[in-house]
């Protein structure tokens, strides 16, 4: 059985607001309210203070939300309102500097917040976020096996793929496998982007069928135990690909080797981004690469820390990132290789297959 790392956390926790001068913490993100206590529902306020910690939630998780934090929080169910609720947990105590994490807390709530206590309220930023930037062995595994998820659902739909599927087909296979293989749900909004449309980085799958010997990119994840995994493969699709092609997509994948190769804790996440970004620049292509190598994977698919040509922070011992090169020229295509790593400390680890090969599904 894993281990239940969810006091340990909240020690964590309590030790970085005793260095904030801080007496207790509202949590209202809900990917650290998991984290913190197992409570997995969508709606919940958690009070994280020196002796005690208190999930408040409403009637829909009277049952789930006691099951879920167990012995980890102590658990209040409101019929009508949890912030009524909220205010009565507050009472409960003495005032002090209450933190809430500023950047979740909307401007109504903040109001909302400051007329229930008495308490020196204090906006903090991503202190939860920092904790969760370093994971557990068991962490690392359910990513892990999410990567290894999403792998088995793409290798069962590539052979699938046609000339004239449109995208919104390809993609509803995709989402199928990944469900029958046990991802709890998706990530994000599944990227399917055929021919020209595979130079939009983001972009929202669509009608479009795909054309012979075009590109095909396909932006993927899975989620076990709440733990996401992010994957691109760029294939072609109804033929052999074309000479620009090939050196495009050979580029991409050597940028993409090398990062993985020598991306390390402790170097600054602009270091990590330059080492896809030099090799892409050097052959002319720096401006067709616009976003940032990778970010980190958890309980959220995008979190700390952040490989980015404007991270300065370093990257810490147990952290697991994207790392996701690309080339992307308009009207043309575009090409994106992404697999997720675990920086341990002895050295970088592929979670995902790393199967980064140019495949043409003829």
């Amino acid at each position: 059985m894993p281990a239940d790392r969810r006091l340990e956390r909240q020690a964590a926790l309590r030790a970085a607001l005793a260095a904030e001068g801080l007496d207790a913490l509202l949590v209202t993100h809900l990917p650290n309210i998991r984290y913190l206590t197992g409570f997995s529902g969508s709606a919940g306020l958690l009070v994280v203070a020196g002796d005690r910690t208190t999930l408040v939630t409403d009637f829909r998780y009277a049952m789930q939300g006691p099951a879920e934090a167990g012995g980890a929080a102590d658990v209040e169910v409101d019929q009508k309102n949890v912030w009524d609720r909220l205010g009565k947990v507050l009472a409960g105590g003495p005032p002090g500097a209450l933190g809430f994490e500023a950047q979740a807390v909307t401007v109504r709530d903040a109001e909302r917040l400051s007329g229930l206590t008495r308490h020196r309220l204090v906006p903090t930023t991503e202190l939860v976020e920092r904790l969760r930037m370093v994971k557990s062995p068991e962490e690392v595994a359910a990513i892990r096996a999410a990567a290894s998820l999403a792998q088995d659902a793409l290798a069962e739909v590539l052979p699938t793929v046609r000339v004239g599927q449109t995208e919104l087909e390809i993609g509803a296979g995709l989402e199928g496998a990944l469900r029958r293989r046990g991802s709890e749900w998706h990530p994000f909004p599944t990227i399917v982007a055929s021919g020209p449309r595979s130079a939009l980085p983001h972009a929202r799958t669509s009608a479009r069928p795909v054309g012979r010997g075009e590109w095909l990119l396909l932006d993927f994840g899975a989620q076990v135990d709440g733990y996401c995994a992010d994957l691109t493969r760029t294939v072609i699709v109804g033929g052999r690909a074309d000479e620009r092609q090939r050196a495009v997509h050979e580029l991409v994948r050597t940028a993409q080797a090398r990062a993985v190769e020598h991306v390390r804790a402790g170097m600054t996440g602009r270091e990590a981004d330059a080492l896809a970004r030099e090799v892409i620049a050097a052959r002319g292509f720096g401006d067709a690469f616009g976003h940032s190598l990778g970010h980190g994977l958890g309980l959220e698919v995008h979190e700390a820390p952040r490989l980015a040509p404007t991270a300065e922070a370093a990257l810490p011992p147990h952290a697991v990132v994207t790392v996701e090169p690309g080339v992307y020229l308009p009207g043309w295509g575009g090409v994106r290789l992404e697999d997720d790593v675990y920086l341990a400390p002895e050295g970088p680890e592929r979670l995902s297959d790393g199967r980064t090969e140019l495949v043409e599904l003829v």
